[in-house]
């Protein structure tokens, strides 16, 4: 296939408000080895996007400076010893960055097929919830069926997700959200529990959800003082993992009773872990969890979209917290 010298990208030069999201030419990337090129019909907008361009989350080492973890798009060119079959098939990818422009370079075995009825503004939301979702709730928290969790930020793309999940596999999904309506839109989504936390005590209301018992995993984003909050809700040999610290990076916790009750602390963050880590997961995702997309069991929960040319409109509604579910460009 014919693949142009330059595209179209969000590329800032400098930190700032929305308004530095502009549509500017950069030259179209080659597949490196084990890569292949995406042609983006539709990339997924995320928090660290947000982080990115105000200058708090620089890329990793090697990535581009392009905004944007998740795409979906056809592939167009491959580099060597990628498979050579791949070239026109729809795929999804989890990137380190790059996913605000027309093409994107990335390693073949981060790549999933997108599976007839799925649309791919549907498929561009998938990845980067579903990878970090997957390995921080699953891998790293050790949730299983029959468990209750207690995710914050329950209508974001990733406590969206998260319900998602836990409704296929037999979890408990308790959410904390900032409104009555966004409660509802949650219960809707499958979650067992929503609390409103400007109204409502979340640590009480998790103790009297579970009669006491408290949650076997807290999937936590905010940080900062919920983190103690959050120990009070996890039952004994409790697992609290961190993914974001929107709310503080650091915490004091209470050492005794972490000790006494067993409890874990852990945590990560996906865009840092190389190719070999994330192929893992996509292949481990292909085999658990993409079975439910192709039978339509899984669809990622849709807010808005908004063509690149209005990136800057999509990072505002991300920052005005009014979205329930993903929010994606569209680049065709």
């Amino acid at each position: 296939m014919d693949v142009p010298a330059a595209m179209r990208a969000i590329d800032p030069t400098e930190p700032g408000g929305p308004e530095v999201l502009v549509v500017v030419e950069r030259p179209t990337p080659r597949p490196a080895q084990g890569e292949v090129l995406i042609r983006v019909a539709a990339a997924g907008v995320n928090r660290p996007d947000v982080l990115q361009r105000t200058g708090g989350y620089a890329p990793p080492p090697g990535a581009p400076s392009i905004p944007g973890l998740e795409v979906a798009g056809h592939v167009v060119a491959v580099g060597d010893d990628a498979d050579s079959h791949l070239i026109g098939q729809p795929v999804c990818a989890l990137l380190a960055g790059g996913g605000y422009a027309d093409y994107v370079a990335v390693s073949a075995g981060q790549c999933l097929p997108i599976p007839d009825g799925l649309s791919m503004v549907e498929a561009a939301a998938l990845p980067e919830t579903l990878f970090t979702v997957w390995t921080n709730l699953f891998e790293r928290g050790y949730a299983a069926e029959g468990d209750s969790v207690l995710v914050h930020g329950g209508t974001s793309g990733i406590g969206t997700m998260a319900i998602l999940l836990g409704k296929l596999f037999g979890i408990e999904v308790i959410v904390t959200v900032g409104s009555d309506a966004k409660a509802q839109a949650a219960r809707d989504l499958g979650a067992a529990h929503a609390i409103n936390y400007r109204t409502e005590d979340f640590v009480q209301r998790v103790a009297e959800i579970t009669g006491g018992k408290g949650v076997s995993v807290v999937l936590d984003m905010v940080g900062g003082d919920y983190v103690p909050r959050n120990l009070k809700c996890l039952g004994e040999d409790g697992r609290h993992v961190s993914i974001a610290v929107q709310g503080g990076a650091c915490a004091t916790v209470p050492l005794w009773d972490i000790m006494r009750r067993r409890l874990t602390l852990t945590g990560s963050t996906l865009r840092p872990r190389d190719a070999a880590f994330k192929e893992m997961v996509a292949d481990e995702l292909s085999r658990t969890v993409w079975p439910h997309v192709a039978s339509g069991k899984l669809r990622p929960v849709m807010d808005r979209t908004f063509p690149l040319e209005q990136a800057a409109d999509a990072h505002r509604r991300m920052e005005a917290g009014d979205h329930v579910g993903k929010i994606v460009l569209t680049l065709e």
